[in-house]
């Protein structure tokens, strides 16, 4: 038999108990964020269900206020996709846009289209920077919201200064347009728009914030005043609530990717996450360059030593790694007393041929025993432990 056969070696991967015992904390942890995730889902879908929708009699619809248009002559038609919006629009007509940004770039620019010429009046209700520079241009939101709800009028337009004090703290704008109104400032900047069509008796209302629409929110401060004035100048009010599943006036540039379909609320956490991280790991890695060997606090004995490491080759079931330990400081052992350098203490060429001379054998007792397979148990490893003691032992004798 070969030596090269002789030398065999085991696989240190770990196997699927150990896989299962390591990873079920970990495995845990995300079945519960997951559970949490859809608990937090499902009850954030029924606070929200019907929102801004002038048919829905939630807290966060809007029937109230159809209702008291209604009682005042103004008709409220519903419409889900952008051919009914465009469609609508008429200088008899106030077409709402309850949630702008859900439109595509190829939408809005339609909608603009449809809307500017008809002399009639616009409400955009919270509007963000993805869609008011394309459905009002000369507007601008800026990235921070108002911090306050209610706000004080501070203008001359006469449906802001009969209402008086609103809840239209929200998304703040500014404008080029030198006749628009700005109402509700937040910081000097407004959060209700007027801006007046020029060729026409039309206007476009930007409104920074839905709450004045809501059913739970009209009755307080002026919302109900403000509301019924911006929405019910004209005898009939459509309300337009976009949706994703609209497909109309679509376009190649408004393919979205997914990182587009975040809010930004989770790419900014997602930042700092990883900042974190990043920082974590450079506190962890603090000691750069080589290890420096210190002095330990306390003495620890030899024996303290190897029973700490075997009882750490018993818990992972490593009789490989634990059978080549013993061997191997065997073999340094055994190397001087045999007259064998040092350095060649680990090749079975020089090693067992010196034992053979200083045993009188043929070696292959000691071939087996000093570079054999590892042993299949623990009672195998105990023995092979007493036979390399027992060599060692011989070897020793004069």
């Amino acid at each position: 038999m070969t030596t090269e056969a002789l030398l065999t070696t085991t696989s240190a991967s770990p196997t699927a108990r150990q896989v299962w015992t390591r990873a079920r904390g970990i495995a845990l942890a995300l079945v519960v964020l997951l559970a949490g995730a859809v608990a937090i889902a499902v009850i954030r879908s029924d606070a929200r269900h019907g929102e801004l929708d002038p048919r829905s009699a939630d807290p966060n619809g809007s029937r109230a206020v159809a209702e008291l248009l209604a009682d005042r002559g103004v008709g409220t038609r519903v419409v889900t996709t952008l051919d009914e919006a465009a469609t609508a629009a008429g200088p008899d007509t106030t077409l709402l846009v309850a949630t702008p940004d859900l439109l595509t770039r190829s939408q809005q620019t339609r909608l603009h289209n449809a809307f500017a010429d008809s002399h009639g009046r616009t409400v955009l209700v919270a509007s963000g920077s993805a869609s008011i520079e394309r459905l009002a241009p000369g507007v601008t939101a800026d990235p921070a919201t108002s911090l306050a709800s209610a706000l004080s009028p501070d203008c001359a337009l006469p449906a802001a200064r009969r209402a008086g004090n609103a809840d239209t703290g929200g998304v703040r704008y500014t404008t080029t347009h030198l006749g628009a109104d700005a109402c509700y400032p937040s910081e000097r900047l407004a959060t209700l728009l007027r801006i007046p069509d020029d060729k026409g008796g039309g206007d476009t209302v930007v409104l920074g914030a839905p709450d004045i629409l809501l059913n739970d929110h009209l009755d307080e401060q002026g919302n109900a005043s403000l509301a019924l004035q911006l929405l019910g100048s004209r005898p009939h009010l459509v309300w337009y609530l976009p949706s994703l599943s609209d497909t109309s006036a679509t376009g190649p540039d408004d393919e979205r990717s997914f990182l587009d379909l975040l809010p930004s609320g989770w790419l900014w956490g997602t930042l700092q996450l990883f900042i974190a991280a990043a920082l974590a790991a450079l506190w962890r890695a603090r000691r750069l360059g080589p290890l420096v060997p210190e002095k330990l606090p306390v003495a620890i004995h030899a024996s303290e030593t190897a029973e700490g490491r075997a009882r750490l080759y018993r818990k992972s079931d490593a009789r490989d790694r634990a059978a080549d330990a013993l061997r191997s400081t065997t073999r340094t052992r055994l190397a001087p007393l045999a007259g064998v350098p040092s350095t060649q203490a680990h090749t079975p060429e020089a090693l067992l041929p010196a034992l053979s001379a200083h045993l009188q054998g043929d070696g292959q007792d000691q071939h087996a025993l000093l570079f054999g397979p590892p042993p299949s148990d623990d009672a195998a490893l105990i023995a092979l432990a007493d036979r390399l003691d027992a060599l060692e032992r011989e070897v020793r004798r004069p």
